[in-house]
């Protein structure tokens, strides 16, 4: 674990402030959820809790049915990184940062498709020869979740109007799936 050389004090409710640079290198806003756990050296362990990452198993799965059934890379994602891929090698895309025009279309809620002759939407930080096909957010109890995307390589022809409604379709579902 890497130190910080910053120290805070805990209030006399128990609370602790995360620094800001903290903050913000690692994607935490405000109501964002954390996961709080100890280790056996006595460290307090705060990591960004995915409720997505409760479903990864069947993202995973959803993801291989696409990709077997129409060819399409599939990923499903929480608001930081990739937790299910098909069709893609899993070390290209697996845990890497998602890129920032894509969380900017995930925080906006709104469905996206590239549309030939658009400039390229990466889907992650250190992630080339990839780009967003269609992407769908994942919308849980009114609350964003993550987003599934149908990945396109360069040299791909955009996708059409039936794989954006599999897309939707499998938002949906994994949507109602965290909602139980």
């Amino acid at each position: 674990m890497k130190a910080t050389g910053i120290v805070r004090r805990i209030d006399d409710l128990g609370r602790v402030v995360i620094p800001k640079e903290i903050r913000r290198t690692m994607r935490i806003r405000e109501g964002d959820p954390l996961e709080i756990f100890t280790e056996r050296e006595g460290e307090v362990i705060f990591r960004k809790y995915s409720p997505v990452g409760d479903i990864s198993e069947a993202a995973a799965q959803l993801c291989d049915a696409i990709f077997k059934t129409t060819g399409h890379m599939a990923l499903v994602l929480d608001r930081e990184a990739v937790i299910a891929a098909a069709g893609i090698p899993k070390k290209d895309v697996m845990d890497k940062r998602l890129s920032l025009e894509l969380s900017v279309i995930m925080d906006k809620r709104k469905l996206y498709r590239y549309r030939g002759g658009e400039s390229k939407i990466p889907i992650g930080e250190q992630v080339n020869g990839y780009y967003v096909g269609v992407a769908v957010p994942i919308i849980s109890g009114g609350d964003l979740m993550g987003c599934v995307v149908l990945a396109l390589e360069d040299s791909a022809e955009p996708l059409d109007e039936a794989e954006q409604q599999l897309a939707q379709t499998v938002s949906s579902f994994l949507g109602k799936q965290l909602e139980d």
